[in-house]
């Protein structure tokens, strides 16, 4: 496969032109034109934000690209799907409210809100793949409904995919509640009992009853377990893991057949911003201080390639020393060679997610980056 053009471009800006203004030129020189938008639906996917979080990206950015949108006689609305674990996105109703809390209000974003999976995150679309993984993809209907589609990604990092790019935004962002479960399942937490400290916060953060506190320490119930690793995140003491080593590769495969799901057989674009790049999902309702200093904005037809140029970008940058990223260096060395995002977390990896995406046809991890 040749390789996929990815265009880049710093957050340098002058008073010529500001940073909204370099992301539509960013777009328009990538061939965001070439879509015929006119009188189409274009669902814009976005993460909202959790509520306490700060690092998601700026409504004005998804402005940006709703108008430009509308400049070329498309109809634009932001979406995204309904969360499995307990948070302010858990239905339909919360996550609206906290989408417009964190500003993406029509009057913001010059377009309206839709979730994708409707009320309870069980409104989906039944998308056949036949996949190695995924035979059936659970997709948020109204994303499905749209005639084209577009990716706008907060690039960062995660505590079970590595990091959180185009592929994460739109496998997993776009699942349906189902969707999600059938993602996650396969990896299943347990407790270092020798460490637990008894505190519950697993059990607080969990949508399932999974979590039980019993004598003192935390057991978790898998057949009640969806595997989506919130207590692997919220644990002080870092006593829980996932039980199964090949959990994230499978989690990764699924995620690239729901990906691929989603943008088959319709115009698709991708855009992503390496900004604010938190060492976890922005899902959590906080954010700890960036591992990296922020590096640029991306765009892309190929969100395989998308995703590669990303990481490569974020791996050539001195961590920040204060954060995460830099207290781990400090405890286990600076391995030459070492990849930020599995130096963040030791328990993951990405790199299955995209080779999985190169072998079912989705993209290329070949790419040519061009600088504007």
């Amino acid at each position: 496969m040749e390789q996929a053009k990815v265009y880049f471009t710093s957050f340098k800006a002058t008073e010529h032109e500001n940073l909204l203004q370099k992301l539509h030129r960013l777009m328009k020189t990538a061939g965001f034109e070439q879509i015929d938008f006119t009188d189409k639906y274009a669902a814009i996917k976005i993460h909202f934000g959790e509520y306490g979080n700060l690092a998601f990206l700026r409504p004005n950015y998804a402005r940006v690209v709703a108008d430009y949108v509308k400049e070329l006689g498309g109809k634009p609305f932001l979406t995204d799907c309904n969360t499995l674990y307990v948070g302010s996105r858990k239905n339909a109703l919360d996550h609206l409210e906290t989408a417009y809390v964190n500003g993406f209000s029509p009057y913001q974003t010059g377009c309206h809100v839709i979730i994708g999976d409707g009320l309870k995150g069980t409104d989906e679309t039944l998308v056949p793949i036949n996949g190695e993984y995924v035979k059936e993809a659970k997709i948020g209907h109204a994303i499905m409904d749209a005639d084209v589609f577009i990716s706008l990604t907060h690039f960062k990092g995660h505590e079970m995919a590595g990091f959180g790019g185009a592929l994460k935004n739109i496998g997993m962002g776009c699942g349906s509640r189902a969707g999600k479960m059938e993602q996650h399942c396969e990896g299943k937490p347990s407790v270092d009992q020798s460490a637990c400290v008894g505190c519950g916060a697993c059990s607080r953060i969990c949508a399932h009853g999974a979590p039980i506190i019993e004598n003192g320490k935390a057991t978790i119930d898998h057949d009640k377990c969806v595997g989506c690793g919130r207590c692997l995140a919220v644990c002080p003491k870092d006593t829980i893991a996932a039980d199964f080593a090949d959990s994230i590769a499978v989690l990764n495969y699924k995620m690239a057949e729901y990906s691929l799901a989603v943008c088959k057989g319709r115009p698709c674009f991708h855009v992503s911003l390496i900004c604010d790049v938190s060492p976890n999902c922005d899902c959590h309702a906080e954010n700890d201080i960036p591992i990296i200093p922020n590096v640029g904005m991306l765009a892309s037809f190929d969100p395989v390639a998308l995703d590669q140029a990303c990481a490569d970008l974020c791996n050539q940058m001195t961590p920040v020393e204060s954060s995460i990223l830099g207290e781990n260096l400090k405890k286990h060395g600076n391995e030459e060679g070492h990849d930020h995002f599995h130096m963040t977390h030791p328990d993951t990896e990405w790199k299955s997610c995209i080779a999985h995406a190169v072998k079912i046809g989705l993209g290329t991890d070949q790419y040519e980056l061009i600088t504007i």
